[in-house]
C-alpha cells in the first residue's frame, strides 16, 4: 500500500497509508490531516486542499502541467501559488507515487 508523506506547517511529517486510486486530498481527510480541508468534496472547487508537491515527485504527479479547471483554480484561490502547487484533490494515488511527500499550506 503507497504511503503519502505530509509535512505540516509545524514540519511534523505524517505518513498515511493510501490506496491506489485514492487521491492525496481524501488520504489526508480520512486520516485527518491538519491542514487539508476538502471543503468541495474533491471537485476542484475551493482549494482547501492546496499542497507543494516535493521536487522528487514532480514528474510522476504531472508537474507543472495541471489540468485548466484545477490552473484556474490554483490562480483565483492560492494566494501562496508556486511552480509546485497542486490541488490534492487532483493528484491520483498510484504504487509508483508511494512515499510521496507534500507539503500542507495554510488555509487563507
Amino acid at each position: 500500500m503507497p504511503k503519502v508523506i505530509y509535512v505540516g506547517l509545524d514540519q511534523v511529517e505524517r505518513a498515511v497509508n493510501a490506496s491506489p486510486g485514492e487521491t492525496v486530498m481524501a488520504a489526508a481527510v480520512r486520516t485527518g490531516v491538519p491542514g487539508i480541508i476538502g471543503d468541495c468534496g474533491g471537485n476542484a472547487s475551493c482549494a482547501t486542499c492546496h499542497v507543494w508537491i516535493r521536487e522528487e515527485f514532480r514528474e510522476l504527479v504531472g508537474m507543472p502541467e495541471p489540468g485548466d479547471l484545477e490552473d484556474d483554480m490554483l490562480d483565483l484561490g492560492v494566494s501562496d501559488r508556486r511552480d509546485c502547487s497542486r490541488l490534492g484533490c487532483q493528484v491520483r494515488i498510484t504504487d509508483e507515487l508511494d512515499g510521496l511527500t507534500v507539503d500542507v499550506r495554510p488555509q487563507l
